[in-house]
C-alpha cells in the first residue's frame, strides 16, 4: 500500500468501469478511481528541492506515522527514505525490503551519515531507518508511545532485529535505471 501524489506519472495498466489499475514510475501497482485521475503528469515531478536526503527528512521530524504515507500529513519508514531522496531528485524503490535489495551491503564500520539500516523478519525488511551517526537514527515509526518521525539513539529492540547496513548508490535506485 503506498500513495500516488499529485502530479506523479502513472502508468495504465488496467481499466475496470470506475477504476484504473496504474503502476508509478519506481514499480508500484495500485488501483485508483478513473475520476482521481488527473491530465498528463507534471515533468518537474522529480526535480530536486533538497540536496541532502537526511536533512529532507529532518523537515519531516514530527509527522505522524501512516502506514503507506508519503506526505507531511502522515507517512511510514519506507516512505520517509523513498520521498527523502526525491526530495534530491533521486527515484528510489518504495519498501523496506526493496531499498535493501537495491543497496550495497555495508559493515558497520563502514557507515555514514544517511546510509539505511534494516530491520528483520528474516524473510525480509519490514522497517527501515537512516544511520545518522553515533548510534542514532531517523525513521518514521509507529511504535505505541511514539507512532511519528523521530530522530533517536536506536532502541534497543530495534538494534536486536538488525538485518543490514545499506547504501543506496546513484545506479542501484531502481531496477532498469530509472
Amino acid at each position: 500500500m503506498t500513495q500516488a501524489l499529485a502530479g506523479e506519472p502513472l502508468g495504465v495498466l488496467e481499466e475496470r468501469g470506475n477504476w484504473v489499475r496504474v503502476e508509478t514510475a519506481y514499480a508500484y501497482p495500485g488501483w485508483v478511481r478513473r475520476e482521481e485521475l488527473g491530465g498528463e503528469g507534471d515533468p518537474g515531478w522529480l526535480r530536486p528541492v533538497a540536496a541532502d536526503p537526511v536533512e529532507h527528512a529532518r523537515t519531516l521530524l514530527g509527522t505522524r506515522y501512516e502506514w503507506g504515507g508519503m506526505t507531511a500529513a502522515g507517512i511510514d519508514c519506507s516512505g520517509l527514505v523513498h520521498m527523502a531522496f526525491r526530495a534530491c531528485g533521486r527515484l528510489v524503490v518504495r519498501d523496506a525490503d526493496q531499498q535493501e535489495e537495491a543497496g550495497e551491503k555495508l559493515s558497520e564500520a563502514d557507515l555514514r551519515s544517511g546510509d539505511l539500516v534494516t530491520y528483520r523478519p528474516p524473510e525480509g525488511a519490514d522497517h527501515v531507518a537512516f544511520w545518522v551517526g553515533s548510534g542514532r537514527i531517523l525513521h518514521a515509526t509507529g511504535r505505541d508511545g511514539v507512532g511519528c518521525v523521530v530522530e533517536e539513539d536506536e532502541p534497543a529492540e530495534l538494534r536486536e532485529r538488525r538485518r543490514a547496513f545499506v547504501r543506496l548508490s546513484p545506479c542501484a535506485d531502481l531496477p532498469g535505471g530509472r
